[in-house]
């Protein structure tokens, strides 16, 4: 019995670690180019057979010495302009004019051609098979060469882009109107506008098996923490997946708590706002082909913080921030609170405000939990096809369908009145804070079930539980709470308020310690003096 299974157990481990034919493949890939151009067309032929969107075009070089060549490009990935005028004229025509035939060779050809005749600013050299196809499948045209086994890469990427307009998820009245692009490094280029600067570094790194996907890290070099740009790219690495097709996938394979609702990595698709996370030691993470770059580490704080508060004065900014708070607090305790005071605690209310609300709920067939619960998951619908439908009748659908439903309601004495204002205040509220909407949303229902449950004292419990995950939280090491717990007072003045600028000239002391000063001491402005004047 037990060698039955010693036999079982080896073919289990053989079938296991038998090579499929995709791992054949991708082993076959990787074999170094041939110096005949023969078996690197035949090869490449292979590897995109029934491609209709891959172009091969194969000609002669030279004169009195003709060479075989042929070029790889993806159809629509490529500026086909400037491959016929910067790499397929200088190849075919300009290279008669150069007059170098006489030291022109299978041995030299490399050499000249990339040393004299391509006007390409973007060139790179390449001797395995498998490097070539990733850079023709990233939009790259790679020139082979027969008896060579070298190959050059042509920078000549070029496909249709949206351009760059205000985005729609972060709208300001006070700064730049422009927003990230799903193009990569139209970003990269974004943030090196706003950061002229030598130490702002950008790595990258393929993630996807099979989508490939460009990533780039983004930080400051001598401002950041060495070690959260090491576990950044630990993080990145690990990631061994078939796709990433948005900067989602990537923020689900590196929060430090994948399990709770709070969000520990930050997302944004303004460039101002992402370089200002930057300037105060953060980590940035752009993904080819979405606007959102994730920012690490991610604090709690900035959640109830706008880009317009440091554009504006702070005093007015100040007052918008403690609004924030006051939303906030609106948005998730709202109808827990109604639901606990109306069903258990009925003496805390003022009685003619008492009077007037069970003159409303006179009629009522449910209780208020039970009211609250479908008015919660109402409001959630309408919301939801607010933002699916064309903006339109996503528009006309909300605001109809909220009046309608409301006003029917209440007149067929289905929902109490009290209620429905509930519930259109916590809606509104909840719109404020919309980075952290989702969150607020499922922390509103349970204050709510345990408000039906247990009153008062059941939202004291949920309290106390959510402020013990939060200080339990990290983002990348960081307290999720900071600087509330633990409490650091010199960057107070950028969490309730916002304190004028000249007073903040040190970074956040959690993320920005390596490099924690920011701009001199003692920057506020002051009058003239009259009698220097005189």
């Amino acid at each position: 019995m037990f060698c039955w299974m010693k036999k079982l157990y080896r073919l289990i481990i053989a079938s296991n670690t038998k090579q499929t034919p995709e791992q054949s493949s991708s082993k076959k890939k990787d074999d170094p180019l041939s110096g005949d151009l023969k078996v690197n067309l035949k090869k490449i032929k292979e590897t995109f057979a029934n491609a209709s969107d891959i172009v091969i075009r194969q000609f002669e070089i030279g004169s009195d010495v003709r060479i075989d060549a042929f070029i790889v490009y993806v159809d629509g990935l490529v500026d086909k302009e400037i491959v016929q005028i910067s790499l397929m004229k200088p190849l075919m025509i300009d290279m008669h004019l150069a007059k170098t035939d006489d030291f022109f060779n299978r041995k030299t050809a490399f050499e000249i051609i990339k040393k004299r005749i391509l006007s390409i600013s973007e060139v790179k050299e390449i001797h395995c098979f498998q490097d070539a196809v990733d850079a023709i499948i990233s939009g790259d045209t790679v020139l082979f060469l027969d008896g060579s086994s070298t190959a050059l890469i042509a920078g000549l990427r070029g496909w249709e882009a949206r351009s760059i307009t205000q985005p729609d998820t972060e709208v300001v009245v006070r700064g730049p109107r422009e927003g990230f692009t799903e193009t990569l490094r139209t970003s990269t280029a974004q943030l090196r506008r706003r950061i002229k600067n030598p130490n702002l570094k950008f790595e990258s790194m393929k993630i996807g098996r099979q989508t490939k996907t460009d990533v780039v890290i983004a930080y400051i070099k001598g401002i950041v923490d060495d070690k959260i740009v090491e576990e950044v790219k630990r993080r990145l690495s690990r990631i061994d997946t078939d796709s990433i097709l948005e900067s989602g996938y990537i923020e689900e394979y590196i929060e430090d708590n994948p399990l709770s609702f709070l969000p520990t990595v930050g997302n944004s698709e303004k460039p101002d706002l992402v370089a200002a996370k930057m300037l105060e030691g953060r980590v940035a993470i752009l993904t080819d082909g979405t606007p959102f770059v994730l920012t690490v580490p991610y604090l709690f704080i900035e959640a109830f913080q706008s880009t317009e508060d440091y554009y504006s004065r702070p005093y007015y900014a100040s007052i918008l921030r403690l609004l924030r708070f006051t939303a906030f607090f609106i948005s998730e305790f709202a109808p827990a609170f109604y639901v606990a005071l109306t069903t258990y605690h009925q003496e805390m209310i003022p009685p003619a405000l008492l009077i007037s609300m069970a003159a409303a709920k006179e009629g009522t067939p449910f209780p208020a939990f039970v009211e609250a619960m479908i008015m919660g998951v109402i409001y959630e619908i309408l919301k939801e096809a607010g933002v699916r439908l064309p903006r339109p009748v996503g528009q006309a659908v909300s605001i109809v369908g909220a009046l309608v439903i409301g006003e029917s309601a209440v007149s067929a004495g289905l929902i109490g009145a009290p209620m429905v204002i509930v519930v259109a205040i916590t809606a509104i509220s909840a719109f404020v804070v919309s980075s952290i909407s989702d969150t607020v949303s499922i922390m509103r229902l349970l204050y709510v079930i345990l408000a039906g449950a247990l009153g008062l004292f059941g939202i004291m419990i949920g309290i106390a539980g959510f402020l013990t995950h939060l200080v339990s939280l990290r983002s990348f090491g960081v307290p999720y709470l900071s600087p509330l717990a633990p409490t650091t007072m010199q960057d107070m003045k950028d969490v309730f308020v916002r304190a004028p600028w000249w007073t903040m000239f040190t970074r956040p002391r959690v993320i920005g310690w390596k490099n924690p000063v920011r701009q001199k001491f003692r920057l506020m402005p002051e009058a003239p003096d009259d009698d220097e004047d005189e």
